[in-house]
């Protein structure tokens, strides 16, 4: 592994001559931009690949144009470019150009939502399983001692993990603690056949298994990261995509949320950003071709849907204003809590440093300072005036 330089950028004709470049896709997103700025402060150059597709899938309300914007202008080593994943042509021309001072790939650009996929199967293939191809051919072809990661997701698995036995409390599911998974979560056992994934983990799993091979048949240093749900405050959440963001956006606005089935007990293990992209560091310093590993907020940080309400209330004042809808998602998880412990066997100086009070809290700061229009207006609504 090189040592990160601090050569700068040479403005004529953009090339880098810095000897430790990483390249990050969805560098405007959540954890691509939590990489950009963990990555860039280690020393390294930084290029960042994101063309705001999210607004496309979700809307105004989604763009992360806002991130790239500080992103380009607080990072004096971070360029941006806003180039198409799918885009061969114009993604192995930047790889060409920086050729061997490629250090790392983070792949986190994708189109990221259940019910989005199932309106256009092929455009969220082609991002999420061609375009992660694009990558790993141009990582390959010509930056092949660069490590690769993908933040895959735990939809690979479908919805398998509903066939587990839970059981109902009074605010949430739970698993039965006489089942091996129950004390730390579901491990990277589970199969992924032979199940609905929905269109979207569908192509999740093509992008997933596809980066494994990319390690193990050529040994590309690639590593795959199946993320429960992944928080913190750069999250443009939207209804269709970023649970926990999204529904604090909500009460913090005053907008109204709709829960799709399952009684809003459904649980979810949230992880911060800022742990998962440290989970990279560790992986680009020993990196191990072909692993996988599941990652989320395990039995430190997780909750259910109305838990989640309960807590914003608690943490902040702010009610959520909800339905519950009796229609679930298709193939939605209804339990999940990741077990991390690979991970950790494989790098044992990793640790959390938020646990779900401190997710929270900044997910609330940050959307007030987001949205203060909205949050006056909100108050404003409740008070009567």
């Amino acid at each position: 592994m090189k040592a990160a330089s601090h050569i700068y950028w040479c403005e004529s004709d953009e090339k880098v001559f810095n000897l430790s470049i990483v390249i990050v896709t969805g560098s405007s997103g959540l954890i691509g931009s939590e990489a950009v700025r963990f990555f860039h402060r280690q020393g390294f150059d930084v290029i960042g690949i994101d063309n705001n597709m999210r607004e496309y899938f979700f809307g105004p309300d989604a763009s992360v144009n806002w991130n790239t914007t500080q992103l380009v202008a607080s990072l004096p080593r971070f360029r941006h470019k806003a180039i198409d994943v799918r885009d061969a042509s114009s993604v192995d021309d930047l790889f060409k150009a920086h050729g061997n001072n490629m250090e790392l790939v983070i792949h986190c650009a994708a189109q990221p939502s259940h019910d989005w996929a199932a309106r256009e199967p092929m455009t969220d293939f082609s991002i999420n399983a061609t375009g992660t191809l694009v990558l790993l051919e141009a990582t390959r072809k010509f930056s092949s001692n660069a490590v690769f990661i993908l933040v895959s997701t735990n939809k690979v698995y479908g919805d398998t993990p509903n066939n587990l036995p839970l059981y109902e409390t009074e605010q949430r599911w739970e698993l039965d603690a006489t089942h091996p998974w129950s004390e730390f979560g579901i491990d990277e056992s589970m199969s992924i056949d032979q199940t609905k994934h929905s269109i979207f983990g569908a192509s999740k799993v093509a992008a997933d298994v596809m980066v494994q091979e990319y390690g193990k048949y050529f040994g590309l240093r690639a590593g795959v990261f199946r993320g429960g749900c992944l928080t913190g405050p750069a999250h443009s959440g939207a209804e269709l995509h970023g649970f926990l963001a999204y529904l604090v956006r909500c009460a913090v606005t005053g907008r109204p949320y709709t829960v799709y089935g399952h009684k809003g007990k459904q649980v979810r293990d949230n992880i911060h950003s800022n742990d998962l992209v440290q989970c990279f560091w560790h992986f680009y310093r020993d990196p191990k071709p072909g692993a996988v590993y599941n990652i989320g907020g395990s039995r430190l940080s997780n909750c259910s849907i109305l838990e989640a309400i309960d807590l914003i209330a608690h943490l902040s004042g702010y009610k959520v204003a909800y339905s519950v809808s009796n229609t679930a998602r298709s193939g939605d998880h209804i339990w999940w809590i990741s077990d991390v412990r690979r991970f950790q066997r494989d790098f044992p100086s990793w640790a959390y440093t938020y646990d779900l009070h401190a997710i929270m809290n900044e997910l609330i700061e940050a959307a007030k300072e987001r949205y203060g229009a909205y949050v006056v207006a909100a108050r404003a609504t409740r008070s009567g005036r």
